[in-house]
């Protein structure tokens, strides 16, 4: 598998309430205060997908052919088959729902998957569903570090899933948990070795700014300032 995962690319990589709008609101409803499962449970499981309340308005749907997104550095080489090209998709975990609003403000025409629970398993198989529906954006972000143990073998499964993409971010997880320092060993290891990857050290960034998160030190207010600087941290490695 780890030649495999090397040529990736050659030649183709808490819940606080706060005021605002229904679509916080309604991403504050579908996520639990602390949803991570106790340890050693199947971190594979994975939650009902995302969906807004009754009433809510429907969130607007870019076409790939419209997006403008930024891909903005440097220009990126050309996808292979099986991704939208200028487009980005992020899909994640519960995490990802306290940004997710302020990722696609960030990242114009971004296509964001974020759901409580998700394991990086449960991941790989959304990215999957994508990319044979032909839905997968160029450029993907992974942000699936939470909720388990992530192994090499893991990472190098999703490397070969999304071997042929532009870019793929990989965003490290502050997670109150003992698979923490691991994951993120896992994940900065395999950036290391493969090609089109980049990483989003939230890790480190949270780590100097505790106050932004909550006491778990895990989830951020959705929409505040620890979720700002998470967005912006992701959309500066698209």
């Amino acid at each position: 598998m780890g030649a495999a995962v090397v040529g990736f690319g050659v030649g183709a990589a808490a819940c606080g309430s706060s005021p605002g709008t229904s679509a916080t609101a309604n991403r504050h409803q579908v996520r639990s205060a602390f949803d991570l499962p106790p340890e050693g449970a199947n971190a594979t499981t994975t939650a009902a997908p995302t969906t807004t309340t009754t009433g809510a308005a429907a969130p607007t749907q870019v076409a790939p052919s419209a997006v403008q997104g930024p891909l903005t550095s440097p220009p990126l080489p050309a996808p292979g088959p099986g991704f939208v090209a200028g487009h980005v998709t992020a899909v994640g975990d519960s995490v990802m729902i306290d940004y997710e609003g302020l990722l696609e403000q960030d990242v114009p025409g971004i296509t964001v998957t974020a759901a409580v629970s998700r394991g990086w398993t449960a991941g790989e198989t959304v990215l999957r569903q994508l990319k044979a529906s032909g839905q997968l954006g160029a450029v993907v972000v992974v942000g699936l570090a939470t909720n388990g143990p992530v192994t090499a073998t893991q990472f190098n499964s999703m490397m070969t899933l999304l071997s042929g993409a532009s870019r793929v971010v990989l965003v490290n997880t502050r997670v109150d948990r003992t698979w923490q320092t691991a994951n993120n060993a896992v994940l900065a290891a395999g950036v290391a070795r493969t090609t089109r990857t980049v990483l989003a050290d939230w890790y480190s960034l949270a780590l100097a700014h505790p106050q932004w998160l909550y006491t778990t030190q895990t989830h951020l207010p959705i929409d505040g300032t620890g979720a700002a600087a998470l967005a912006a941290l992701v959309a500066s490695k698209v």
